[in-house]
């Protein structure tokens, strides 16, 4: 009997943490998200990510700050346009990650594709082997960032 009510309360800590993890977690349309994110972090322990949203922003900051250029594109769409010394290391391609980890752990990377569906699961990739990356959508977005087309 003892070891039931245990069990059950035991159920009942679960389900309350899962379920204020999931109101904490959820959404807000208060318009405030960047505070909200920011104290978060802040009662999390960690600093806020302060990286640009991904795409025409993200491209912008990386030009600024002149960060090295990989097009994450195929090989044929490269060759029919990319930003100016772009390094072309096509996420399709079955050696990507391979490419991917002989890249300076020391460098700051842009990535691009066509429209910023590449580009995101690329950076998220190499920021999972600790790169500092970011998304900087698609091409027309690096070029209306001020990136030179080769």
């Amino acid at each position: 009997m003892i070891k039931r009510l245990w069990i059950a309360r035991l159920a009942l800590v679960v389900v309350a943490v899962l379920a204020g993890g999931t109101t904490l977690g959820a959404c807000s349309d208060d318009g405030d998200s960047e505070s909200s994110t920011a104290a978060a972090a802040e009662a999390n322990g960690t600093e806020a990510s302060a990286d640009p949203t991904p795409g025409e922003e993200a491209a912008a900051a990386a030009l600024e700050a002149g960060r090295i250029v990989i097009d994450v594109r195929t090989p044929e769409e490269y060759d029919a346009g990319h930003i100016a010394d772009a390094q072309l290391i096509d996420i399709q391609a079955s050696d990507f990650a391979a490419k991917v980890g002989e890249l300076d752990p020391d460098g700051e990377y842009v990535v691009y594709c066509r429209s910023g569906n590449r580009s995101a699961a690329a950076a998220e990739e190499m920021r999972a082997l600790g790169l500092d990356v970011l998304d900087g959508g698609g091409m027309d977005d690096m070029t209306a960032a001020g990136w030179p087309a080769a």
